[in-house]
């Protein structure tokens, strides 16, 4: 059973930064693309960044470009989101999320099998 568990959520100021985690267990996850989205209230759910586990490859969306890095350390089965420069836009639910494929390119919600909780991220200006 996959489980995926977020943390490193937290209330900022504008222009701080923040990383958050998802440890991964359950599978041997070098198959699988990881992805982290997002929810404000009132919104749907909307794609940040991936990371294919297998060699590093990542996508993102534009508005996080330059500011967002998604990594992944093989040892602790864990994925990074490093946030920079935050804006109060930023602020919603992340989600860390998983799928057995090794395209890494995909940003709809509906082609993750996978999700874990979801950790608070809120930027105040």
């Amino acid at each position: 059973q996959v489980q995926l568990v977020e943390s490193g959520g937290g209330l900022v100021q504008a222009g701080d930064s923040l990383r958050l985690s998802c440890a991964a267990s359950g599978r041997t996850f070098s198959t699988y693309t990881m992805g982290w989205f997002r929810q404000a209230p009132g919104k749907e759910r909307e794609f940040v960044t991936s990371i294919r586990w297998s060699d590093g490859s990542t996508y993102y969306t534009d508005s996080v470009k330059g500011r967002f890095t998604i990594s992944r350390d093989n040892a602790k089965n864990t994925v990074y989101l490093q946030m920079n420069s935050l804006k109060p836009e930023d602020t919603a639910v992340y989600y860390c999320a998983a799928r057995a494929t090794l395209y890494m390119a995909i940003s709809s919600p509906r082609q993750y099998d996978y999700w874990g909780q979801g950790t608070q991220v809120t930027v105040s200006s």
